[in-house]
Parts: C-alpha cells; structure tokens; sequence
C-alpha cells in the first residue's frame, strides 16, 4: 500500500523541514511556505492529509482549510497555531479543521498519533460510503425485478415492514429468492448499519446447531477448547436470517421461542444469561402449518415467528417477469466472463418463458449463466441453452412455428410477440392476457402504449 500523501503548510523553513524529517518514514510529504503555493498543490496533487499553520503569509490558514474542504475528495485537515485559545479552537472546527494542535505544546509522537487516528477515521468513512453504495446498488428494492401482481404485493410489504422490529417467516418454493429479500428487508431497515448474520439451519446437527446460534463456553462438550461466540451475539444490533428454519429439531425450537419472547439466551455450558438485540427473518420451504399438525413443529413457534408472512410466487406463476429476469442475469454474466453477448433470440426467449422452472430464480440463473458461457456470438441461441430447455426442437423450427426469422429479434421485440399472441389467445380480452403473461393489467397496458398496440 503506497504512503499516505501529506501536505505542510508553514511560512517558517525550520518548522517545514523538521516536521518532513519527523514525517517522511510513514508519509509522503509535500510542504509549501503559504496558502497560494499550498492552493495549487491541492488543485493539482490529491493529498490525506493537510498540516497548516495558522498564521500565513497574505491568508491565513483557516482560510485554507475551508478551500480545502470544498474538494472532491477533501484531505483531513489539521490546524496548528502558536496563537491557542479555546475561541481559536472553535473557529477552527467551524472552518472545517478535523483536528487542531497548539505548537508550543505540540509533541511529534503525539502529532503522528493525531494524524494517524485522523486518517483512519477518514478511510472508514469512505469505505462505508462505498459499501453503501454497494449495497444500495445490490439490494435496493428498485432492483429487486418483479412486474407480476404478486411479486408486486410482496414487494409492498417488504416496503412497509421493513422499517419495523417485526419478525418476518418468508415462505415459498426453493429458488424464489427469500435470502434476497431477507436482505432487502435488513438493508431497507434502521438496522442496516449493523451485521446481518446468516445461519443455515438445514446443514447441521441440532447440539451443533445450538452451539452455532447460541455459543459455547470452553470445555462445554468435547472438541470445544475455547468459548464460541454465537450467531445471536454476532448480529447485536442487526438481523439474524434463520435459512430452512423448518430443519430445526424440537428440542432447540424452545430455545428459539425463548429467545424469540424475551430476548434472551445462554451459551451451552453457562447458567449465565445473556442479552441480544436482535431481529429475526426465518424461512423455510416447507408448510410449517402441516409440520405443527404433525408434531414435528411447535405451533407456538410458528405463531412467534409469522408475526409477518411473505410467501414468494413460484417463477412458473410470474411469466412475465421472466425475460428482465434473464436480460439482467446475462449482463451480469457476460461482464463477469468479458464475453460481448447483449442479448437473446426469440426462440431462445421463448424457450425461457415457457419452461416451467422447478427450480424458480436459482435454476433461471444458472441457465443463462450456461447459456452465456456456450454462446459464441452477440445473443444467446436455443443452442446455448441446457437442454432440459431446448426441448427437442431447434432455433428453425421454432421460429418456422412463429414464423419469425431466426436470429434477428430482440428481446424487447420477442416481448412484443408473447403479448400479441396472449391476446389473441384470450380473445382481446385484456385481464386474462396480462394473468397469462404473470402482468398486472396495468403493467399490461402500459406495455401496450409502449409497443403501440392500444388498438388491438
């Protein structure tokens, strides 16, 4: 990692050059002896961190450090004065300073300590931002793809619940993408700033298991040599997501409730109880409502953790949310293996959107990543596709059915073609085109004013 670049500003040369000996080893040092020479290094050179004295030739330093701050990327800035006072002190925080050292008291050590800290700080800032950015960009709810009514409804509630402290229990099929929205629901949460923690619960033992949500003390079982912090403390402050929470055995599931009631908890192999902050999201693919008629699941469990039930629509019952689905995935693909595929002909389209996806979103994904990976030109062909897709046709035939030429439309224009014939199968009746096609009937229209087919 190169040196943090630092800029001196100080009208007295001994000052200057003692401070870029004292400096130097962990800093690149640049010094300029006044406010017009330190101005046009800031405009031409991106500095950490800006060391100015207060009392400079023509402008003095608070001036500068407010110059300074106005930058893109604004140095940390440290004032230093012969001149203390608390007044002085203040004014020098309101211009912007970040830090501020009266040199008759000033010690290197304690200066290099000061600067360090200063620095850190700001580097922590900055990778916040950037991480927000990320996750903003990953799993803000605008990018969550979903036209169909009930994508739509369950995107509704994860707009309102998300805010809350509520339990959420997210059902539906293997694949429909619950840890997605588990995600969502914590990063659209007041409790974004703090761990979202994931536990699978379907791949462990229950004594296992227990010692994975709760924690152990050293020496609780064999093989425990030393205490185990648990995913509950981990989370503090945060969301726990609870995957397949379903595969819990009975005898954990009291530890759960408990937790789920009071909030509390204690580590195997300690009386002592321990308190955590902690919101959970379960999900699981299958009925608990039949698990609990069973026996297998504690109906007052079940009633804990569906304070708030999503059940997420299988891919089959969302047809129309399938080709922004896959146009999406291949972009994300084609960039990942720097591949210049950008779009899918409207067999393949269609192969798509009539497969009837066992595997929902997760399966979806991994075909046009197999697609991506065999196609050998600018769009995805029937022959990139796996072939449980293809289904024993080929790109002519297909497209000799629909009478379309083979490799020469878009997936906009393919869109088109699924909503015309979804009309002309329902009759004109616009409705049950847009149940059909997995739309809501205001989507529908909206795609007809697109396509400009309001008069059909």
């Amino acid at each position: 990692m190169s040196k943090p670049a630092l800029l001196i500003v100080d009208d007295e040369k001994p000052t200057r050059d003692g401070l870029r000996a004292a400096l130097e080893d962990r800093y690149e040092v640049y010094v300029a002896e006044d406010a017009a020479t330190a101005t046009d290094l800031l405009e031409r050179e991106r500095f950490d961190v800006l060391l100015t004295d207060f009392r400079l030739p023509a402008e003095d330093g608070m001036k500068l450090i407010a110059r300074a701050k106005s930058l893109s990327r604004p140095p940390v800035c440290i004032l230093m004065t012969a001149y203390g006072s608390e007044d002085l002190a203040v004014q020098a925080m309101k211009s912007g300073a970040d830090d501020y050292i009266p040199k008759g008291r000033m010690q290197i050590d304690e200066l290099e300590m000061r600067i360090h800290r200063a620095v850190r700080g700001q580097r922590l800032e900055q990778e916040n931002v950037e991480l927000r950015q990320q996750l903003d960009g990953k799993f803000g709810l605008e990018h969550v793809i979903g036209e169909s009514p009930a994508m739509r409804e369950a995107l509704e509630v994860v707009r309102q619940v998300a805010p809350t402290r509520a339990t959420v229990l997210l059902t539906g099929e293997s694949g429909t993408g619950k840890e997605v929205i588990a995600k969502v629901i914590h990063h659209l949460s007041p409790r974004a700033r703090f761990a979202m923690v994931t536990v699978h619960c379907a791949g462990l033992p229950p004594t296992l298991l227990e010692s994975e949500l709760f924690g152990h003390e050293k020496g609780a079982f064999t093989g425990a040599h030393e205490r185990r912090i648990g995913r509950f403390e981990q989370a503090q402050g945060g969301t726990l997501f609870l995957d397949e929470v379903g595969e819990i055995d009975v005898s954990l599931q009291v530890k759960l409730l408990r937790f789920l009631g009071e909030r509390t908890f204690e580590r195997v192999g300690s009386n002592k109880t321990l308190t955590a902050d902690v919101r959970v999201i379960a999900a699981t693919n299958k009925r608990l409502e039949d698990m609990v008629q069973a026996g297998t699941f504690r109906e007052d469990l079940y009633f804990r953790l569906k304070v708030v039930r999503l059940e997420l629509p299988p891919l089959r019952s969302r047809q129309g949310d399938i080709p922004p689905l896959a146009q999406a995935f291949l972009r994300e693909f084609a960039r990942e293996n720097r591949k210049p595929v950008r779009d899918f002909t409207a067999d393949a389209l269609e192969a798509l959107t009539l497969y009837s996806w066992p595997g929902n979103v997760r399966e979806l994904r991994s075909a046009v990543e197999h697609a991506v990976l065999f196609c050998r030109g600018e769009r995805v062909t029937l022959r990139d596709l796996p072939a449980e897709l293809r289904g024993g046709g080929d790109s002519l035939a297909v497209n000799h059915r629909r009478g379309v030429p083979p490799g020469t439309v878009t997936v906009k224009e393919a869109e088109k073609e699924l909503i015309v014939r979804a009309l002309k199968d329902s009759g004109g009746n616009r409705t049950d085109a847009a149940r059909k096609l997995g739309m809501s009937r205001r989507t529908l229209h909206r795609k007809l004013h697109h396509y400009h087919l309001e008069g059909f």
